[in-house]
């Protein structure tokens, strides 16, 4: 036989029941506090200190491929070649790699080939030929303050500098510091 729980309708017993549900109250308060204390974190974080973007094409292939998780760090403004960033031109969110700096002056070789300050860029595990696009980017080009040329390292055919000219340093929203991989695991 199961037993029933009696209801105790005594004072004392209705103190206790009405203890057990404030008890009970106390605890949901608690919790909702920590939750809204958790999510203020959060969206401090990543709102204002460090960025999520999915990569959306193979621009940067084979480094970064489509689907893969880019965290990003806002709070550096100190930008050098070989920086994988996150931009945005014309609305639109973009990843590439910074090969020029203010003050640099790029063209192309006949062979397709990055040269900054007059020097051919040795590029390692970048496997694609840097052709120049029919744009209103001009070359030589010489960058002006907080302005960077940025290439995606998959060369052809990606939306880069070389399609929209160099990128103001108001338009990068931060440094790729960790790639998290969803593609070919």
């Amino acid at each position: 036989m199961t037993k029933v729980k009696e209801i105790d309708n005594t004072p004392l017993g209705i103190i206790r029941q009405r203890r057990i549900r404030l008890r009970n109250i106390g605890d949901i308060k608690s919790f909702l506090i920590k939750l809204i204390l958790l999510i203020i974190i959060l969206s401090t974080l990543f709102g204002y200190i460090f960025g999520i973007e999915t990569m959306k094409n193979n621009d940067m292939f084979p480094k970064i491929g489509v689907g893969d998780l880019l965290f990003y760090y806002r709070l550096d403004k100190k930008y050098s070649s070989s920086n994988v960033v996150v931009f945005t031109k014309n609305n639109t969110q973009y990843v590439g790699r910074i090969v020029a700096k203010s003050g640099d002056k790029l063209s192309f070789s006949k062979d397709q080939r990055l040269i900054v300050n007059d020097s051919i860029v040795t590029e390692n595990n970048i496997f694609y030929k840097t052709g120049i696009y029919k744009s209103d980017v001009r070359y030589p080009l010489t960058l002006k303050k907080d302005q960077y040329f940025i290439l995606c390292d998959y060369r052809e055919g990606s939306r880069d500098s070389r399609y929209f000219g160099p990128v103001n340093k108001a338009e990068i929203k931060g440094k790729v510091i960790t790639v998290v991989r969803r593609t070919n695991i």
